[in-house]
């Protein structure tokens, strides 16, 4: 079992100690750089917001962005899913020796 070590991100200009894993450290440090991003870039196109009024509107607009994606997975998960169901109807058919079914 991993021990936790605390591991220093900044977001904006506000430094946070977070504990985690050695081996989720680069991840967090990554998912960090990236959230510091979306906040600089919503707090360029917002009038002054506070610190917690920046993330919370950042934390909506990434979880809109994760729930967008998810319903796109799905969607191409759902059509590759019935394209293989339909692929297996024919080679099925085929190796049944049915000409109907091919």
């Amino acid at each position: 079992m991993s021990s936790s070590e605390p591991v220093a991100l900044r977001l904006i200009d506000r430094e946070f100690l977070i504990a985690c894993a050695p081996e989720e450290r680069e991840g967090l440090l990554e998912a960090a750089g990236f959230l510091d991003r979306k906040m600089r870039e919503l707090r360029a196109n917002a009038k002054a917001p506070s610190f917690e009024r920046l993330a919370v509107l950042t934390a909506i607009s990434v979880t809109h962005d994760l729930l967008t994606l998810r319903k796109q997975h799905d969607g191409q998960e759902q059509r590759l899913s019935a394209g293989l169901a339909a692929l297996r109807s024919k080679l099925d058919a085929a190796f049944d020796g049915d000409p109907l079914k091919r």
